[in-house]
């Protein structure tokens, strides 16, 4: 279990989830939205041989879509989202992993091929990022846990990708990138990828 990959998601309940989506399609489309964004995600994970470790936002479920023999589930913990990262990260480098990638559900042109090329690009640099439209990423890996890549960041924000980039260098770490895809947060994201 050298490879980790964590992936965040939230729980899948109406009102919940996608809700900028939501503003435009109602609740009941975002759900079905995000259901199929889950779908998406949890094939391209599937197609990967690594530890796969599901983090649910509210509370850990089974029998549900993600079969615990594939997936060791768990629950976010910390009040932002770069704690509740940081926070995974570490869990996967304490059981000993030397290389971790994580993901979300928000980005339907994830695929297999795609995390294997994370992972394969940590043979030679100490980062991954796989930016997205929006101006953050959908995709971070690192093969040493480094806290300080979350600290200090605006999260939800245009900036995430360039202020992590920033920090990475500043610390004279090397870094790959996988190609910019789009993460679905809006009516228009979900227009342009379906």
């Amino acid at each position: 279990m050298s490879f980790v990959l964590l992936i965040f998601i939230k729980n899948p309940r109406l009102g919940q989830v996608k809700t900028r989506l939501a503003r435009t399609v109602g609740d009941a489309e975002a759900l079905r939205i995000y259901h199929l964004l889950l779908e998406k995600t949890r094939q391209a994970a599937l197609e990967v041989k690594v530890g796969r470790w599901l983090f649910y936002s509210d509370f850990s479920e089974t029998g549900d879509a993600w079969p615990e023999a594939e997936f060791t589930k768990f629950v976010q913990q910390g009040d932002d989202l770069g704690i509740r990262m940081q926070g995974a990260f570490h869990q996967a480098f304490d059981a000993g992993a030397s290389r971790v990638v994580i993901i979300g559900s928000d980005c339907p042109e994830i695929s297999g091929n795609l995390l294997e090329q994370a992972f394969a690009a940590l043979e030679h640099t100490d980062f991954v990022l796989g930016p997205s439209f929006d101006g953050g990423y959908y995709l971070l890996g690192m093969r040493a846990f480094s806290p300080w890549v979350f600290q200090g960041i605006v999260w939800s924000t245009d900036s995430v990708f360039s202020a992590t980039v920033k920090k990475i260098q500043a610390a004279g770490k090397s870094f790959s990138l996988l190609p910019v895809l789009r993460d679905v947060d809006t009516a228009a994201d979900w227009e342009a990828v379906s």
